[in-house]
């Protein structure tokens, strides 16, 4: 089964890495600019350096015509592909859309046989076949085959006791210098980044798990980095809790609508 994942930031490889380890073919599509913090644990970041491998599994930056080839070496393509367009050349069996912008960014429910929404901004039955709850708590990771899942909060989960203080914003207006790498142990107050002479702190202590590179574009407010108080090094380079979590999600909506799981009973009544 060829599955196309729209989106490739740390959330959508861990959607990926479920699927690949569970056997099924995929392909990420991501903008030309990609703006993921957790780099290291994202396969967006192949865009600007070619290829990146994150845990077992390796993904490149391809061109359409190069998908049947690096599927068949076992490498996740990664199209530049903002829009879609390649979903009809590639007639993919299921489509996740993982962009996780809150709404939907074009995403339709006849794109392919099997459409999944990730978060908020979809609605089952309408614009997808299923939608996976994001929202870190009792219900991450459920599918639900009617309705929406909880709405955007713009506050981060807890991790470690701490939740929007774990995030670094831009300062200003600008263009991003960071100043520390991501692994590195910081400190509260500590200076990590710099947009326009202005400082860009970090609020707690712990492991940087997530920093923009240098000489992106940013706004003020804008998310930059992401400081983890739990201070594990390995947090930095491995799929976190709930990018697995709404993975696993993924996956069985994606095999439930597609009859794989279901019995051929079931199948008959149905």
């Amino acid at each position: 089964m060829l599955v196309l994942i729209r989106g490739a930031g740390d959330i959508a490889t861990g959607i990926a890495l479920r699927l690949y380890r569970a056997g099924l073919r995929v392909v990420m599509t991501e903008t030309a600019s990609p703006t993921a913090i957790r780099r290291t644990v994202a396969f967006s970041e192949c865009v600007r350096t070619g290829e990146t491998r994150v845990e077992d599994v390796t993904a490149r930056r391809a061109r359409v015509e190069e998908v049947p080839a690096f599927l068949a070496r076992g490498i996740v393509p990664v199209l530049v592909d903002p829009e879609g367009s390649c979903i009809p050349r590639l007639c993919p069996e299921a489509v996740v859309d993982a962009i996780l912008a809150k709404r939907n960014l074009g995403t339709r429910i006849n794109d392919a046989p099997v459409v999944v929404g990730v978060g908020p901004g979809f609605t089952a039955g309408e614009d997808c076949h299923a939608v996976v709850e994001t929202m870190r708590g009792h219900t991450l990771g459920r599918v639900i085959y009617r309705g929406s899942a909880l709405p955007n909060t713009a506050v981060p989960g807890l991790i470690g006791g701490f939740a929007g203080e774990r995030v670094l914003r831009a300062p200003a207006d600008g263009v991003f210098h960071p100043l520390r790498e991501i692994g590195a142990l910081v400190e509260a107050g500590e200076t990590v980044a710099q947009v326009a002479g202005e400082p860009m702190r970090c609020t707690i202590s712990g492991v940087l798990r997530g920093i923009l590179p240098e000489g992106t574009p940013v706004r003020r407010g804008m998310k930059a980095g992401d400081v983890d108080p739990r201070g594990e090094k390995a947090n930095c380079t491995t799929a976190s809790d709930k990018a697995l979590a709404v993975g696993g999600g993924v996956l069985e909506a994606i095999l439930h609508l597609s009859g794989a799981l279901r019995g051929p009973e079931q199948t008959k009544e149905e």
